[in-house]
C-alpha cells in the first residue's frame, strides 16, 4: 500500500490507525496528513490518525492540500518536515497524488533535480506533470 518515492519518503492513498504498525515496521518515524479533515467523512479524520501514530511512539504533522490547491506554507511545511524527520517518513492523502505533488515541490525547494523527481514519482506510479513548471522553478532558484 505504501509507495516509496526515495530512500527517506513513502506516500500513500488514505490510511487508517491500523496502518500505523506497519509503518512503523517499515521505519517511518513521522506521518504526515496532507488530507483536510471533513473531505471525506466516511474517512478517518485526523485527530484519530495522530492519536494512532503518537501511541505508537511516531511523530504526526497536518499539512492539509485541500481543492485550491498548494502554497507557500504547505510547501514551508514539507520542506521543514522532510529535513526534520529522524526516520522514514509516510505522506497520506485521498490518493497519495497530493502528497506526491507535495514532496516533488519540497525537493525541488531543497536542491533536488527536477529530472531525477520525476524518475522517482513515475516509479512510484505518480505523474509531476501538473506541477512541472513549479519543480522547475524552484529547482532554479538553488
Amino acid at each position: 500500500m505504501f509507495r516509496t518515492l526515495d530512500e527517506k519518503v513513502m506516500v500513500s492513498p488514505q490510511i487508517t490507525a491500523a496502518d500505523i504498525a506497519d509503518a512503523k515496521a517499515q521505519g517511518v518515524t513521522l506521518i504526515v496528513n496532507n488530507r483536510p479533515d471533513g473531505e471525506s467523512p466516511d474517512e478517518p479524520q485526523g485527530a484519530e490518525i495522530e492519536a494512532a501514530a503518537r501511541a505508537a511512539g511516531l511523530d504526526y504533522v497536518a499539512i492539509p492540500v485541500g481543492q485550491g490547491g498548494f502554497g507557500q506554507p504547505q510547501l514551508d511545511a514539507m520542506a521543514t518536515a522532510l529535513e526534520g524527520a529522524d526516520g522514514a517518513v509516510l505522506a497520506y492523502c485521498r490518493s497519495g497524488t497530493r502528497s506526491t505533488l507535495l514532496w516533488s515541490l519540497a525537493r525541488a525547494k531543497l536542491g533536488d533535480e527536477p529530472a531525477t523527481l520525476h524518475e522517482k514519482a513515475n516509479a512510484a506510479g505518480y505523474d509531476l506533470t501538473p506541477v512541472a513548471a513549479l519543480v522547475d522553478m524552484l529547482a532554479a532558484k538553488n
